[in-house]
């Protein structure tokens, strides 16, 4: 056994997003205007502090504005949002809605790169005492029972066999009285305390979308800084939930992306092809003329609302931000409220400080806090929203208008529309899986996985072990190729999953070759499986894609 270096902390934020850093930030000043010293750590898997955070982003301030009252002066948002439209795309026209609906109406918001945003709130964080160490990735849950009492961080150094390499470094052992979990969607070591915790019973299954994004540099002033549109309709079939998002940024950057469930039906359904499609309509095509592009990412999204939320405390454990599900569907937006439960929690952790008790019943306040706060409020209004869309985009959007009537219901008359997840809707196809419209790749508008995988500043050693655990490649054989038509080439983003097999005699044979290094950390693979054989766990600390102002 490696010997590890210990580090022993009062409060550890798994994950350097908005949400762990909000934390960090608001109980260091709780701490200090209490004249109190705690150690707070936090610790992330990216090379920097931002290197491996996505999102559209439009976003709101309110909790930006409860944090840090002044942070207009100096946050690196790109501009407030001074024009809302809404497209229906049509294979080849647009139909412009003729008001925007509530949800999407955007005064007094700002378009912002998440990239940007996390850097400067990791400054603040440190300003405010706490320590932030990037490269660090959490690999694995520390247990005292089933209570948590820390994390491990992955080793070093190690050959792709597993065995230590001249450079190793085995991971430290980091203990904490209260472990906060903000790794985003469908996190390694939530995923760990939800395989051992009852955190998710008696609730509705998690559903997600993949977020599929470029930035394009525009010769010209076409699109304004602050201008948001949102799409829906072409290139996605009726029953499958998505669309499209245009958002303008300082300096003519464009900020395009494309959002598609993860709940859809057909096998061949493709996240980054869609997004290519969408660039291939005529209004589309039109804004990037003459464009470049400059950077490319994606990230799944939880989109299964106020019911999907697991339980957000156990003994020595939190959940927060994208982690928990704290994410708006229907308006697009979970920034602020990522934000928002970092600070419930660290009120939470600061109450606890007082009686020196960390176990579940405690920190589960944070819970009580969390109903009895405004980001509850905004998250019921939008709880049947996901599932709405079940039935197809139309019954989806009948849903969401009656929501707004409603305060919240829609369709769900009992208060509740039950779900599924989405690996659950993917329907059997056999070996010939019916036909998809692929994007014509001409490496100016449109560009195949490997090209947007290197636009996305991706990078992983070579020799070191594979990340991403199929449980058993056996299944991907004899199984998925059948069944499927191994989906895994389809809804990977990044070209990582290679089925090289063939029939021979009545089967098939071959292997499943994984393209590791191509991975850009989204988790599709993670969620979309049918099977659920597939773990993601981070690779070496600070490797993966860099999100230069995505």
């Amino acid at each position: 056994m490696p010997q590890r270096d210990q580090l022993e902390v009062d409060v550890l934020f798994v994950g350097a997003g908005p949400a762990s850093l909000a934390g960090a930030i608001h109980l260091g000043r709780l701490a200090a205007e209490a004249g109190k010293a705690h150690e707070i750590l936090v610790i992330e898997k990216g090379g920097e502090v931002g290197h491996h955070g996505l999102s559209g982003a439009v976003m709101d301030p309110r909790a930006l504005d409860e944090l840090l009252p002044d942070w207009r002066q100096s946050a690196p948002v790109e501009a407030a949002v001074n024009t809302d439209e809404l497209w229906l795309l049509t294979r080849g026209g647009k139909v412009k809605a003729p008001f925007t609906p509530p949800p999407l109406r955007n005064h007094g918001k700002y378009v912002a790169s998440l990239q940007k945003m996390c850097k400067w709130l990791g400054e603040r964080a440190e300003e405010c005492g706490a320590q932030v160490f990037p490269s660090f990735p959490g690999q694995e849950l520390l247990w005292d029972g089933d209570r948590v009492v820390g994390v491990r961080t992955g080793d070093k150094g190690l050959d792709h066999n597993g065995q230590p390499k001249s450079n190793y470094e085995p991971g430290a052992d980091i203990l904490a009285k209260v472990v906060v979990l903000g790794e985003g969607p469908r996190g390694t070591l939530a995923k760990q305390a939800m395989e051992r915790l009852p955190l998710e019973a008696g609730r509705e299954p998690q559903v997600y979308a993949a977020g599929v994004k470029e930035l394009w540099q525009l010769p010209d002033e076409r699109f304004k800084a602050g201008a948001v549109v949102h799409t829906l309709g072409y290139p996605l079939p009726p029953e499958t939930f998505g669309g499209g998002f245009i958002y303008g940024m300082r300096g003519n950057v464009l900020d395009i992306g494309f959002v598609t469930g993860l709940d859809y039906k057909n096998p061949t359904t493709d996240p980054h092809n869609e997004l290519q499609r969408f660039k291939e309509h005529p209004a589309i095509r039109a804004l990037l003329a003459d464009a470049k592009l400059i950077r490319y990412g994606a990230k799944a999204i939880p989109e299964g609302g106020l019911f999907a939320m697991p339980r957000l405390a156990s003994d020595g454990l939190m959940l927060i931000g994208d982690t928990a599900g704290f994410l708006n569907g229907m308006r697009l937006k979970g920034i602020h409220l990522g934000m928002k439960s970092g600070m419930l929690a660290a009120e939470t952790i600061w109450e606890a400080f007082a009686t020196e008790r960390f176990d579940a019943e405690t920190l589960g306040a944070y819970e009580q806090r969390f109903r009895d706060s405004w980001a509850y409020a905004e998250l019921r209004t939008a709880r049947n929203f996901h599932q709405g869309f079940n039935r197809g985009l139309l019954a989806g959007l009948l849903n969401a208008g009656l929501a707004t009537f409603t305060g919240g219901a829609g369709f769900g008359v009992i208060d509740r529309l039950k779900g599924e997840p989405g690996y659950a809707r993917m329907e059997k196809m056999g070996w010939t899986p019916p036909p998809t419209p692929r994007a014509t790749v001409d490496n100016v508008l449109t560009f195949d996985k490997l090209t947007d995988v290197y636009n996305s500043g991706t990078m992983h050693e070579e020799n070191q072990p594979c990340h991403l655990k199929v449980t058993d490649t056996d299944i991907c054989r004899d199984r998925c190729t059948v069944e499927y038509g191994n989906p895994c080439r389809y809804f990977c983003p990044a070209a990582v999953y290679e089925p090289l097999f063939e029939p021979v005699d009545g089967r098939f044979e071959g292997r499943l070759q994984i393209n590791f290094t191509n991975c850009v950390h989204c988790k599709t693979c993670d969620i979309a499986d049918p099977y659920q054989i597939i773990t993601w766990v981070p690779p070496q600390g600070g490797e993966g894609p860099v999100y230069a102002g995505m």
